[in-house]
């Protein structure tokens, strides 16, 4: 494997999402992506039990806890280790759904293949986010019945590998998506200036 290249590409796909940034399309995606999935993250932190007690207290009580897991995304009332992994995740999805979004008029017939790859980092974050959250809430069932009591300790583990398997697809599915970004606004730019020397 040629290592040298490979950080070529990450610096070419860093300097994609530096000029995604600038771009209004990007922000678009990438701020309702952001909050969406933090949201998400915080709320089944612990599995479905806020869903459940949303459903019990009605309406303003509910608009509090979501207003709290809400800041949640920023650390408030939150310890650093359990902050850090859904922060992470979170900026993640949404510079890729940013840099999808920004792509979508310039790139349609990648478009589907690109949202399917999020779709799937998405699925694979929120089955696995971390022991006490929902993937082992889900995980830790039906490992149960086949391990006993060792299903938790089994379920967080797993989960925890579930993460960082989608952690690690999302910056590789980054690295392609950045230095394509970066090819192509680079390459507006220059159509953009030749044309201007023509006009002259």
């Amino acid at each position: 494997m040629n290592w040298k290249k490979w950080l070529d590409e990450f610096v070419l796909a860093g300097k994609g999402i530096l000029l995604a940034a600038r771009e209004k399309r990007f922000w678009y995606g990438f701020i309702p992506s952001f909050f969406f999935f933090g949201l998400l993250m915080n709320l089944l932190a612990g599995g479905t039990s806020k869903f459940e007690l949303m459903g019990i207290l009605g309406f303003p009580q509910s608009l509090r806890i979501i207003g709290e897991s809400l800041l949640a995304i920023f650390g408030v009332n939150q310890p650093f280790l359990d902050w850090l992994p859904i922060f992470a995740i979170s900026i993640l999805q949404g510079i890729l759904i940013g840099i999808i979004v920004l792509l979508w008029n310039k790139k349609k017939a990648q478009n589907a293949a690109n949202l399917e790859k999020a779709g799937i980092i998405t699925g694979l974050i929120a089955l696995g986010a971390g022991c006490p959250t929902c993937g082992a809430t889900l995980i830790t069932p039906l490992l149960g019945a086949i391990f006993s009591t060792g299903g938790l300790a089994i379920a967080g583990t797993i989960s925890t590998i579930v993460t960082i398997l989608a952690i690690i697809i999302a910056i590789l599915a980054l690295k392609r998506l950045g230095v394509e970004t970066y090819v192509i606004i680079v390459n507006e730019k220059y159509l953009a200036r030749k044309s201007e020397k023509e006009q002259l």
